[in-house]
């Protein structure tokens, strides 16, 4: 991850959880977990950097039991070939999070680049 404060800022927030498979709701705990896990793999990729390219990416990251990451689908692109290529990229590179509290399940996130 960049850590020059003065060119970019990166942010990830659950703004929305989906369920598949499972019958209750997520536990906010479990999904701010997420949130962290992989915002901790973010970065700022440099081609998008250099073009001045933003702009918030929503994908879909489907979870296993085990807490491994299956698979992830963008669900709203950000505008940006290269972005939306990270933020495909960035839940395998994480290869798993927390096991959800419910069993297998998905959790939709959006995945934001700005500059500063």
């Amino acid at each position: 991850m960049f850590k020059t404060a003065k060119t970019l800022a990166l942010g990830l927030a659950v703004t929305a959880a989906s369920l598949a498979g499972t019958a209750h709701a997520q536990s906010a705990d479990w999904i701010k977990q997420v949130t962290r896990t992989i915002a901790a793999k973010q970065t700022y990729p440099k081609a998008a950097q250099a073009r001045g390219e933003q702009g918030t990416a929503k994908v879909k990251i489907y979870v296993a039991a085990s807490g491994a990451v299956e698979r992830a689908e963008l669900i709203a692109p950000s505008g940006s070939t290269v972005l939306d290529r990270e933020a495909l990229a960035l839940p395998s590179r994480t290869g798993s999070v927390p096991p959800p509290p419910g069993g297998a399940t998905s959790v939709t996130v959006p995945i934001t680049w700005k500059l500063l």
